[in-house]
Parts: structure tokens; C-alpha cells; sequence
């Protein structure tokens, strides 16, 4: 088992650079109006979120092959329910990631890159909980 929680952190912090950094690109694409520069913004943004949305999928897998081994212990613990709530919203911010790629890439945002920045910090607040509730365990 020591093996499977080694592949999910991995997985997990592969997923948390893609979404750190990919609304990074998205403040940077939100201030910039040459072409050029528009280009390679959109090249790296569709690389990053195709290069991410697999480390999502293998967290979530390695996650539950996990809860797997001790079912009525994970699912019956309050601290694992908050845990999955959480992961579910991450998963929602990461399609929705893929949305605003879309966006970009469609040359359609309407935003700022001051919103972006806000957008930016959300799953290091998400991060932050699930750490905490994997160590602590308050539930």
C-alpha cells in the first residue's frame, strides 16, 4: 500500500503545478494584446492542461485504490467525506480550466488579468484544507 500513497502524492502534486501554473499563463495571456506573444500563450496553455488533466485522473484513481483497501473506514470518516467534497470541486475547477483554455484559445476572453490572479489562488486554499484534514483530521 505504501507503494499506491507514494504514486498518489506524486500524482496529486503533478496535478497541483498544472494548476498552479496554468492560470499563471492565464494572468499573463489576459495582459498581453500582440499576436506572437498570444500564440505561444495558447501553444503552452492546451500543452500544460492536456499534460495535467492525465495526473487528475491517475490521483483520483490511486485515491480511491487507496480508500479501497479500508472502505468503511475511509468512506464512514468525516475528515475523508470533506476530503472527496473537496477533490470534486478541484475536479470542477480543473474543467473548468479546460473552458477558459477554450476560451483563449478562441481568442473570446473578457476578463481581466486581475481576476486571473484571483482565480490563481483558489486551489492553494483547496490544497491547504485537504492537508489539513489528511494530517489533522478534525472529523
Amino acid at each position: 500500500m505504501l507503494w499506491i500513497k507514494v504514486f498518489h502524492i506524486f500524482f496529486v502534486v503533478s496535478w497541483f503545478a498544472g494548476l498552479f501554473y496554468l492560470p499563471r499563463i492565464f494572468v499573463n495571456h489576459a495582459m498581453v494584446s500582440d499576436e506572437a506573444t498570444c500564440n505561444q500563450l495558447k501553444l503552452m496553455e492546451r500543452k500544460l492542461y492536456r499534460f495535467v488533466t492525465p495526473m487528475m485522473l491517475l490521483s483520483i484513481i490511486f485515491g480511491f485504490w487507496i480508500i479501497s483497501y479500508n472502505p468503511q473506514y475511509y468512506f464512514s470518516s468525516g475528515w475523508m467525506q470533506a476530503k472527496i467534497a473537496l477533490v470534486a470541486v478541484l475536479v470542477g475547477y480543473h474543467l473548468y480550466c479546460g473552458r477558459l483554455v477554450k476560451t483563449f484559445a478562441n481568442d473570446e476572453n473578457r476578463r481581466s488579468h486581475v481576476f486571473y490572479r484571483l482565480f490563481n489562488e483558489f486551489p492553494v486554499f483547496v490544497l491547504l484544507a485537504c492537508i489539513i484534514l489528511v494530517v489533522v483530521k478534525p472529523f
